[in-house]
Order: C-alpha cells, then sequence, then structure tokens
C-alpha cells in the first residue's frame, strides 16, 4: 500500500485577468512533489495563501508522519502492545474516518498496513517470488480492527507489539482537504492543491472556467487519455506502472494486498473523485487492491464517489457516473 507516483497532470498556466491572478508554486515536501495555486487579486497575496498553505502541511506531517519519532503516529506506534496515547481529537478523527473505509473495503485498505514485512522488492533485484510462509508471516501484525479508539480518553492503542500506523494511503488526501479549508476560511475563493497526484480544487480559474485536469495514460506517462473538470472536488490516482515485477507471466505491482502479502495484480491504475480528496486517497488504494469488478461494485454503490480502472491490458473500467469517451 505504497504511495503511488503522480498520474495526474494540471492541466493550467499562471493566468492574469483583470483584478485577479492564478499564482503557481512547486515544492517538495511529505518526500514528494508539492504544488499549489492560490487565486487572489494580485502576486503578494497569491503569495500569502500559499506561505500559509506550506505553513499547514509541516503542521500536520508533524502529528501524523509515521518517519518523523516526535509526532502523535509515532508515539503510537512505539507503543504498540504496551499502552494507549492520548492524541490530538484531529488525529483521533482522521484514524476514525481510515477505519471506516478500512471496514467498506473489507480491508483492502488499512492503515495498519505499516506493521508489514517488505520481503518484496521492486527495484529490479528481487529474481524469486517470496515463500508462501514469508508472505503470510509479512502481514500477520496487519489488522485495523487491533485498533482501539477510545473516545472518552482520547486514546489510541494497537493491540499487537510490533503493529504500526501508517498514514501514507490517507494522509496526503487529508493534508490537500486541510490546505483548502484553511485557505478558504482565510478568503481564498480559488485554489487547486496537489499534494503528490492527491488534487482539490475550489473555485474557478480567473478567466470563469473550471479547473482541469488530465488524467495520464498508465501505459505511455506522455500522454492524456482523458480531461475533466473539477468543481469544488477532488481526484487521486493510484498507479503501479512503473513498480511491479513478473513471475510466471504474472504481472504483481508495487501496491499491496494488506490482507494477504501478495501484490495486487490485474490493475495499473485507478482514479477516484470525490467531494474530499481524502476519500478520494483511501479508496483509489482500496479499489486498486480490490481489482475492476469488485471495485467497480463498490463505487457504484457510493453517493458522490466516481472512479477510472485501467487494467493490466490497457482496457478503461469506468463506473456509472462516468462516460470515459465524452471526455476523450
Amino acid at each position: 500500500m505504497m504511495k503511488s507516483i503522480i498520474s495526474i497532470c494540471l492541466v493550467l498556466t499562471t493566468f492574469i485577468s483583470v483584478g485577479q491572478v492564478a499564482h503557481k508554486r512547486k515544492l517538495s515536501m511529505l518526500g514528494s512533489p508539492f504544488e499549489i495555486t492560490a487565486v487572489a487579486n494580485d502576486t503578494l497575496k497569491s503569495n500569502e495563501y500559499i506561505d500559509l498553505a506550506v505553513a499547514e502541511v509541516k503542521r500536520i506531517e508533524n502529528l501524523i508522519s509515521d518517519w518523523i519519532p516526535t509526532t502523535q503516529i509515532s508515539e503510537i506506534n512505539r507503543n504498540a502492545g504496551i499502552k494507549p496515547v492520548k492524541v490530538d481529537t484531529e488525529v483521533l478523527e482522521l484514524v476514525e474516518r481510515a477505519i471506516k473505509i478500512s471496514q467498506i473495503t473489507d480491508g483492502a485498505f488499512d492503515i495498519s498496513y505499516a506493521s508489514m514485512d517488505k520481503i518484496w522488492k521492486f527495484d529490479g533485484s528481487m529474481k524469486v517470488m517470496p515463500t508462501e510462509e514469508a508472505i503470510k508471516k509479512s502481514v500477520a501484525k496487519i489488522g485495523y480492527r487491533n485498533v482501539i479508539i477510545n473516545k472518552k480518553e482520547q486514546t489510541i492503542f494497537l493491540k499487537l507489539e510490533g503493529m504500526k500506523l501508517g498514514l501514507g494511503g490517507i494522509g496526503q488526501g487529508y493534508i490537500a482537504d486541510k490546505v483548502k479549508d484553511l485557505l478558504v476560511s482565510k478568503g481564498c475563493s480559488s485554489g487547486i492543491v496537489n499534494v503528490s497526484g492527491d488534487i482539490n480544487a475550489w473555485g474557478k480559474q480567473p478567466d470563469g472556467k473550471l479547473w482541469n485536469v488530465g488524467i495520464v495514460n498508465p501505459l505511455n506517462k506522455n500522454k492524456i487519455f482523458a480531461t475533466f473538470l473539477l468543481e469544488d472536488s477532488a481526484v487521486e490516482t493510484s498507479g503501479s506502472y512503473e513498480k511491479y515485477v513478473i513471475f510466471n507471466g504474472i504481472r504483481y505491482s508495487h501496491i499491496i494486498d494488506p490482507r494477504t502479502g501478495y501484490p495486487a495484480v490485474g490493475v495499473v491504475s485507478v482514479s477516484v473523485f470525490a467531494k474530499q480528496t481524502e476519500v478520494a486517497d483511501a479508496l483509489a488504494t482500496g479499489i486498486f487492491v480490490l481489482g475492476v469488478e469488485v471495485g467497480l461494485d463498490l463505487v457504484n454503490q457510493l453517493k458522490g464517489i466516481e472512479c477510472i480502472i485501467v487494467d493490466d491490458k490497457g482496457k478503461i473500467h469506468s463506473s456509472k457516473g462516468i462516460d470515459v469517451k465524452k471526455y476523450n
């Protein structure tokens, strides 16, 4: 359940019109590309909004990152099997929502995936498959049902020693949502935030047009197979087209099924559209693991959620609310 590489591009430039400017800044944050565009009356104000966005990213990173030792998530992981850890309401509620996504995806998305032994290598060094025993052992400590939330005491406890929470499959989407909420509260009526492919757009460009994003063809990353207008909504794509291994003619992606320890097969790209980037982020990973048929069936039951799946043969599948031909 590693985070995917970027497979969405923004179809925009820096627009200037009477009284408004859309200013864009590209950075490297969270170990990934980060891009923010803020619309304001002048470039100075746009930069003020972007500075606020950067500060918000750093604030949340220092709450939920599992590789910064001083965060609350790291403290929870250190105390796995030992004792509950008191956390901020923000952290508790995020973990609680992540567990709900775990439930509706039947564990295909699981925030305790960080407990997994990393026995699969996708850098070209792995020449034989891990043994069945090693694969089974690698996921022995994964299980969202062993994440105990006590809302009254405001604590989170991991029941098994060696368990770890990892919010990589939902945290970047959450950050995109929080950046948008903060900027809107400060008067930024239009913008777009892109946290390593987790995109949240609101308002319109200075020329009055909606924000436009292109979905990159996972089998040819130099081409866009569809573009979509975003109106106060979000999109996220999970892809495995650059990180995979092939054994016995089967293509295994770098996105691991946390229930089995085996890499997901049959899918190379999943794009999910939702009102919140957090939801799109978590569902994209879960749908990737579930596969085309089960993934589409799930999405078609969820209100306000749509998705596009590209299988390993290059065929495009979409949920009921999307006609891909319309956007080509």
